[in-house]
């Protein structure tokens, strides 16, 4: 008999609202049943319009909740730390987003949080699950398109408004868009390539649109312990680009 899995959402986000809620309820014997937000009119509002069960104006309100056997965790990055390791301790398995942590030594106690527990960790890098993606490491790892040596990674376009908040005005939250892109491209070719990358060089640009010392685009290059040399162009700031 298969049991069901009933999801806290941490946090009443947009991405949550975009992609995730129709990803877990097309998933068979998967169900949202609970929201967090730290503004309980928010959170009241967004149960309501996507129809889940419960709204928490508290994290540890959600994890009591026995209905909840798993979180995804979409709230700014500075938090994912703390929510994650008070989710775990509840005996939940936890989905969070991209980065991790602002820090290796915050993303450790993370792992090991959720390992203690005995519970399962993810981090939502969506791209390894994409069908193009999975088709091109195939191909890669086949032979059927040579030895790779180089790769590029073009990443770049206009940041839609309804996103231009923390992710350009907040450096607390590890704004910007190396945390917002960099990560995503980075960990897309360690999937792709079966490699791990060992030397990285970065320069990164403020144009004008995110505000103080954050950063609006970079560039990267990354070797790989493989021999290969990568490109990466990220940017909030490119109209008119085709990802």
């Amino acid at each position: 008999m298969t049991r069901s899995l009933g999801w806290g959402l941490v946090g009443a986000s947009t991405i949550a609202h975009e992609w995730v809620i129709d990803a877990i309820r097309a998933v068979p014997d998967n169900e949202v049943v609970a929201v967090f937000s730290t503004d309980p009119e928010r959170g009241a509002r967004y149960a309501s319009s996507h129809r889940i069960p419960s709204a928490y104006a508290s994290l540890s309100a959600l994890v009591r909740d026995p209905r909840v056997g798993a979180v995804y965790v979409s709230t700014t990055n500075e938090m994912h730390r703390t929510q994650t390791v008070e989710a775990a301790a509840a005996g939940k398995h936890v989905l969070c987003e991209k980065p991790l942590a602002l820090s290796v030594a915050e993303a450790r106690k993370m792992i090991d949080a959720c390992s203690r527990a005995g519970v399962v960790l993810g981090t939502n890098h969506h791209l390894r699950e994409a069908a193009s993606h999975r088709k091109i490491r195939e191909l890669i790892r086949s032979g059927a398109v040579g030895e790779p040596r180089f790769a590029k990674v073009f990443h770049a376009g206009l940041l839609p408004a309804h996103l231009q908040g923390w992710r350009l005005r907040d450096p607390r939250t590890g704004a910007g868009a190396i945390l917002d892109l960099t990560v995503h491209d980075a960990d897309a070719l360690r999937f792709l390539l079966g490699a791990e990358p060992v030397e990285v060089v970065t320069l990164s640009q403020q144009a004008g649109m995110a505000s103080g010392d954050i950063e609006d685009g970079a560039m990267t290059t990354i070797r790989f312990d493989d021999g290969v040399v990568a490109q990466l162009h990220d940017a909030f700031t490119v109209p008119f680009a085709r990802t």
